[in-house]
């Protein structure tokens, strides 16, 4: 199989199982905007979204965020190929607006291993941020995020692969309403 079959194979809706459905999702982002409308009040946060993945959540987050605020994104990379990492991250498009002296809201769609995080907490803060914090709409508990600081999380969910709601395979299945975990993952 090439690597274009591979990649219809394991992009099939019955490799999918369904672990977070589109309401749960809703639900939860509107908990999150609640807190961050509270905690950012008296202060003019940018968000800056994590391309390409975060973008669907932070398209229905910014559209229950009641705040004084401005959007920006980052792209980064940290795959080696479809669905592992590969260990060093890459800054891909970087951002256009001034965050010095500003509040800072990273929004994420997935932290797995904490190396994104690591990377733009440091790159914000030696830009002169007042404070960087990340929400993250899943965080994956691993050896890796071990000690990983997440201010607003949407749900714990285990170590396996996920997709749909801004998460890909192989830049496929993005569009899905709902988190899938994949049945099978293709060979390594």
């Amino acid at each position: 199989m090439d690597k274009k079959e591979t990649i219809k194979y394991f992009s099939r809706m019955e490799n999918l199982e369904m672990v977070i459905t589109k309401e749960e999702i809703q639900t939860k982002i509107s908990d999150i905007a609640t807190v961050i409308n509270s905690d950012y009040a008296d202060k003019d946060p940018i968000f800056i979204g994590v391309l390409n993945g975060s973008f669907m959540f932070m398209a229905d987050l910014l559209r229950k965020i009641k705040l004084n605020c401005e959007v920006d994104f980052i792209k980064i990379s940290s795959y080696a190929d479809a669905t592992r990492t590969s260990g060093t991250v890459r800054l891909i498009k970087d951002i256009s607006a001034d965050i010095n002296g500003r509040h800072v809201i990273i929004v994420e769609d997935i932290v797995d291993t904490g190396l994104t995080v690591r990377f733009l907490k440091r790159r914000m803060q030696d830009s002169g941020t007042l404070s960087v914090e990340f929400i993250s709409l899943l965080f994956k508990e691993t050896d890796a995020s071990v000690g990983v600081k997440i201010k607003y999380v949407g749900f714990n969910i285990p170590n396996k692969y996920v997709v749909g709601y801004g998460l890909d395979y192989a830049q496929k299945l993005r569009s899905l309403e709902s988190i899938y975990t994949m049945r099978e993952l293709p060979p390594e």
